[in-house]
């Protein structure tokens, strides 16, 4: 039973990372990959907007663009690719398990660059150590119905408990939507992502209203692509700003219909006829 059930899960798996049918690459702003790559350090979080089916069905759960994760770590992801560039990013992958990619694997996407601040070097090493140690690790896929609740790309599951219904299950299918094993990764030195807070009211004689915040971590099967978008504690990196952008250098092409301005519109449009009133005799 155990053979038939991985034979099954390996088969989902496949047809999860696939492509959907009615995903639309044109609704999506994909960014200079140049641009990218120049803005990227160790220590960042890529988010994509995907394109598979398992991708539609987190963006609903989630209520969010971001369907995937990826850790930037650098030259330390390996040797080049397939297509001769330097493999520099971690992700974790359904089918795949953890393994390393280049920033061409995400080409044509839509991707948000999520930097932690505050953090050291040597913090940052640490954190894309921990993901680089756990390359080549593989998902037990014999658990068909952790991978099946993703077959829906839009299951009927209250607001509530849509969150939840991505870490029901044994663990290992679910650490495959990625955000998880990063979400460990930053866990390793104790860096906030989105942790529970709790207020506590301190008996102070010196401060009568002092008020200390204690965080708790959570745990990181909850975590999803968009809480490192969402998270006070990670600065949002967009390339072309910091590339230098000037709007003033933008050469804009001429409709071919160009809209009329408001004053045209009033000079050109016909007066409307007075209402006539018929006079009773």
């Amino acid at each position: 039973m155990k053979t038939v059930a991985r034979w099954l899960g390996r088969w989902l798996s496949r047809y999860l990372t696939r492509r959907s049918t009615g995903s639309d690459v044109n609704a999506t702003w994909p960014i200079d990959p140049d641009k990218l790559a120049a803005c990227l350090r160790p220590g960042d979080v890529l988010l994509v907007e995907g394109n598979t089916r398992i991708s539609m069905a987190i963006k609903y759960l989630t209520q969010s663009t971001w369907s995937h994760a990826a850790l930037f770590v650098g030259a330390q992801a390996g040797p080049h690719g397939p297509d001769g560039l330097p493999l520099c990013l971690v992700e974790a992958d359904m089918e795949l398990g953890v393994h390393a990619v280049g920033l061409a694997h995400f080409r044509g996407l839509h991707c948000r660059i999520c930097r932690p601040v505050g953090m050291t070097p040597e913090e940052a090493q640490r954190v894309c150590d921990f993901a680089v140690q756990r390359l080549g690790e593989q998902y037990d896929l014999k658990n068909v119905l952790d991978l099946a609740r993703y077959l829906l790309p839009t299951p009927p599951v209250p607001p509530r408990w849509r969150r939840r219904m991505l870490a029901v299950g044994s663990g290992d299918p679910t650490r495959a939507i990625c955000s998880t094993l990063i979400a460990q990764c930053f866990e390793s030195v104790r860096y906030p992502i989105l942790p529970l807070i709790e207020t506590v009211h301190l008996q102070d004689p010196e401060h009568v209203d002092h008020v200390r915040e204690i965080l708790h971590v959570r745990h990181y099967s909850l975590y999803v692509p968009r809480d490192f978008d969402v998270s006070p504690y990670f600065q949002i990196i967009k390339p072309t700003l910091a590339a230098g952008f000037d709007y003033h250098t933008l050469a804009w092409g001429e409709p071919q219909n160009p809209v009329p301005d408001a004053q045209t519109q009033l000079s050109s449009s016909p007066l409307p006829a007075p209402a006539c009133r018929s006079s009773r005799r």
